[in-house]
């Protein structure tokens, strides 16, 4: 007669290594070889014949437990599977965990069954296994589906309905944001942006540029740009005649703090880096501006600064400088323009401060 392992046990029990290797990709023989090489099972005398039938039947109970995790709130409600509510909340965090390589990978990509059959090419160029890859996009696509015309803010909404961390669900706000609202995150320039970075850019725009920004309640989304406040952008024209005295309190403010070549720059190309930040506001209202605002930050201000051997601390000095400037300027002239400009810099500094990478 064959020989059958057969395990009883009350509870389901979760293995935090084994279902990790099941979560990165791993197959069953992949993961026994793992953990052999790892001495799993060595302080027992387990033999790996043993060792083998354990992963597999592990591997067999998370693949049963994967349909529930689809839809979390079924898991939560079955009875198939006794879980304890740590084991539970461990199995859904790790479940609907995201790389950064592969989200960087695939943002700005079209969540496609066909984008999801090349999905080999990402793990090749992000070392992640195929399996994980399909995961990772299947868990982004249905997130997506789910919260992307849900009222309210993205951060709670997936919160709510996937069960995952404060901190998680922020990554896959970022990801639905920046596809909901389509910003340009795919061009070559703009490679060099980690999902971090993103992350970062993304979450300020979200605070400051949508509807959200100083009202609460379920009629607002943060993935719909506050069209009036992009409209009003327009009035900083108006800053364009006051260039002058503008470089003048910047120049006053960073030539105690800059190398004499350095400021020497900064007083020949002021106009220039001047100019783009106004233009880049008056513009943000078309949608096309809105969606190319990486790409613009970076042509007109990263790039000459790099070519012009500015360090980030240098950036993050003058961005500081011009911002107060204009505030100090227009405090007791017009209040209208010192908030819209206030508002539209807390987002610019963010950004071009994670964009500049030297």
């Amino acid at each position: 007669m064959a020989d059958v392992d057969v395990f009883i046990s009350n509870y389901t029990l979760v293995d935090p290594e084994i279902y990790q290797l099941w979560i990165e990709g791993f197959s069953s023989s992949e993961a026994v070889c793992y953990l052999k090489q790892k001495g799993f099972g060595h302080s027992m005398g387990a033999p790996i014949d043993l060792i083998a039938s354990d992963v597999l039947d592990h591997y067999r109970t998370y693949s049963l437990i994967e349909l529930y995790l689809h839809a979390p709130t079924k898991l939560m409600e079955q009875s198939c599977f006794q879980l304890e509510n740590h084991t539970r909340d461990l199995i859904i965090e790790k479940y609907y965990s995201i790389d950064d390589v592969v989200a960087r990978e695939i943002l700005g990509k079209k969540l496609t069954s066909r984008y999801r059959k090349d999905l080999d090419e990402v793990g090749d160029k992000t070392c992640v296994k195929l399996k994980s890859c399909r995961r990772q996009f299947d868990n982004v696509k249905r997130i997506f589906r789910t919260v992307e015309e849900m009222p309210g803010t993205l951060t709670n909404n997936i919160m709510q309905h996937f069960f995952i961390s404060n901190e998680l669900a922020k990554k896959y706000a970022c990801i639905v944001f920046l596809a909901c609202l389509r910003f340009e995150t795919s061009k070559k320039k703009l490679q060099y942006l980690t999902f971090s970075d993103l992350l970062t850019c993304s979450h300020s725009i979200m605070i400051y540029w949508t509807y959200t920004y100083q009202h609460t309640g379920p009629e607002y989304y943060d993935t719909e740009m506050d069209k009036e406040f992009l409209l009003d952008l327009r009035e900083l024209r108006c800053l364009l005649d006051k260039e002058k005295e503008i470089k003048h309190l910047v120049c006053m403010r960073l030539k105690p703090v800059l190398l004499e070549r350095a400021f020497n720059e900064l007083d020949g190309n002021f106009r220039s880096y001047w100019r783009a930040l106004i233009t880049i506001a008056c513009n943000l209202h078309r949608n096309r501006e809105l969606r190319d605002l990486f790409v613009d930050l970076c042509e007109r201000l990263v790039e000459p600064w790099r070519q012009n051997g500015w360090n980030r601390e240098q950036v993050n000095k003058f961005l500081a400088s011009i911002t107060q400037s204009v505030l100090d300027l227009e405090i007791s002239r017009d209040q209208e323009t010192r908030c819209l400009w206030d508002r539209y810099m807390q987002v610019i500094t963010i950004c071009l401060d994670r964009m500049y990478h030297v």
